[in-house]
């Protein structure tokens, strides 16, 4: 499958950043990210034909947090336990309704960051049905139209 959908990734990047210029790349020919409102959800188009709402933390913002501005030597696995839980409140209010629609709930940690993300299958060759996962993501989650 990932022969049938590659040659088409160039195009429909082209063609969904023309209808939503929102969207950017944060490397080339790589996922396409929307901010997703005020509240730090982002939204991903990946190219192997996934689309994400995802909600994340800079561990170094939950270090400073947790350290009160003094410098403590914290594990990384505590560090990544309070980022969950700092996501928390705010996943909470989008968890169900993405569920229920679809898409599967999982957490990707890095050294930089700590992210809840929604993932979702989405069909790269059906344009209309891709565009429709946008706006109704940006509708639910950033309350743009």
């Amino acid at each position: 499958m990932a022969e049938l959908t590659a040659p088409t990734w160039p195009q429909l990047r082209a063609d969904l950043v023309q209808t939503f210029p929102q969207l950017y790349e944060l490397e080339p020919n790589g996922p396409l990210v929307m901010d997703l409102g005020d509240d730090g959800w982002l939204l991903e188009i990946r190219p192997e034909g996934k689309v994400l709402c995802q909600y994340g933390v800079a561990m170094d913002e939950v270090m400073a947090l947790m350290s009160d501005g003094t410098p403590e030597d914290l594990g990384t696995d505590e560090v990544a336990k309070q980022a969950k839980y700092f996501l928390q409140p705010t996943v909470s209010k989008y968890r169900a309704l993405l569920l229920q629609s679809g898409f599967v709930e999982e957490t990707e940690m890095t050294d930089e960051f700590v992210a809840i993300t929604f993932a979702r299958p989405v069909d790269l060759q059906n344009r209309p049905k891709v565009e429709d996962l946008v706006r109704w993501c940006r509708r639910q989650i950033g309350g743009a139209a």
